[in-house]
């Protein structure tokens, strides 16, 4: 499959928010917004009052929240939401809140995370997005361990979505795109980059073997 890649946006504010959905709306074919509640995670991010009213964009939301089905049923649209398997209590409700504001099922996992714990719910979702960093803060580095998750996913699933947050950059996307990873999130590497609409093509020129 061939790579896409995903500008992941991590900020504190609404204005943060519509000033880096502007940077890179119309570069990419979808936006991932990181939410954080400060329980799940040691972070905190935008929540639910910011999220109004957003431009028109294909958006996915990376749920780094306790509860998740609360914050879905109130984020309606066609967007993916991207649930923790840590996090699940109930897929059940998961799936009927997903089902209720019109959306797509994703899943994430965490490094520390077994496969074992992720792979019962994989059939349920349309995308499984594997943490190369642990969540809550971006810049961190890159967890090469994490290729080997990737490939046993792929192997178990070769038409998959298979998605890699966390430290994707130029020096580590060719690793997530050959590990099995077909969708690549990245943040400092694009809204960092003095030429955004450039570093997006870099990133996935690179996933391909193609230095630039």
């Amino acid at each position: 499959m061939e790579p896409e890649v995903i500008p992941a946006i991590l900020v504190k504010s609404r204005d943060e928010l519509l000033l880096r959905i502007s940077e890179v709306r119309g570069l990419v074919k979808e936006i991932q917004l990181d939410i954080m509640d400060g329980v799940f995670v040691p972070n905190k991010t935008i929540g639910l009052p910011e999220l109004k009213d957003l431009p028109p964009a294909r958006y996915e939301f990376h749920w780094m929240v306790k509860d998740p089905e609360n914050w879905i049923a109130k984020t309606p649209g066609p967007h993916m939401h991207l649930v923790h398997v840590e996090t699940i209590t109930s897929i059940k409700k998961i799936q009927d809140a997903v089902k209720k504001a019109g959306g797509r099922l994703g899943l994430a996992i965490n490094p520390e995370t077994p496969l074992e714990t992720l792979l019962p719910f994989v059939p349920k979702a349309e995308r499984v997005l594997i943490m190369t960093v642990h969540p809550g803060f971006s810049g961190q580095k890159y967890i090469t361990a994490m290729g080997e998750k990737i490939k046993r996913l792929r192997s178990l699933y070769p038409k998959l979505d298979i998605e890699v947050d966390g430290g994707v950059n130029r020096d580590t996307v060719l690793h997530a795109y050959t590990s099995g990873a077909n969708i690549l999130a990245a943040a400092s590497a694009i809204f960092s980059a003095p030429d955004i609409a450039k570093a997006i093509a870099d990133l996935k020129a690179r996933a391909m073997g193609v230095s630039s």
